[in-house]
């Protein structure tokens, strides 16, 4: 898979485009609406989505526009991945008194699967670079 995304890299922009776009449609959609089986409020859950909806803006565009030098949009798309997980970190941390078991589950597993992305993301530069 690593030697597939590495010989087209712009297909990674793409993977991450569709991930952020779901990942923004729960939070809205779901999580926002069913908040108190998750535990965090609307507000919250609505600044998380506009953050991922302008991610999957982002990578999106950058899987249709960008031709050469995507080296440092898929660097700063890696390190905005690596801050929004450390931010969903934070935010699990600081409603940890009202965020539910289901809630906590699907934050883990929503930084577990970024996180694993922005790997990916920096392995793809790495093998790149060579």
């Amino acid at each position: 898979m690593l030697r597939n995304l590495s010989s087209n890299p712009k297909r990674i922009f793409l993977i991450d485009g569709i991930g952020a776009f779901i990942t923004s449609f729960f939070l809205f959609f779901v999580l926002r609406n069913y908040n108190t089986y998750f535990g965090l409020p609307k507000t919250t859950l609505s600044y998380l989505s506009i953050i991922a909806i302008l991610f999957s803006i982002y990578s999106i565009s950058c899987f249709y526009l960008l031709n050469k030098k995507w080296q440092f949009f898929l660097k700063a798309i890696s390190i905005a991945n690596i801050l929004y997980c450390s931010l969903t970190g934070y935010l699990i941390i600081y409603y940890c008194k009202q965020i539910t078991v289901l809630g906590l589950s699907y934050f883990i597993l929503e930084i577990s699967i970024i996180l694993i992305l922005a790997i990916v993301e920096i392995l793809v530069l790495l093998q790149n670079k060579k």
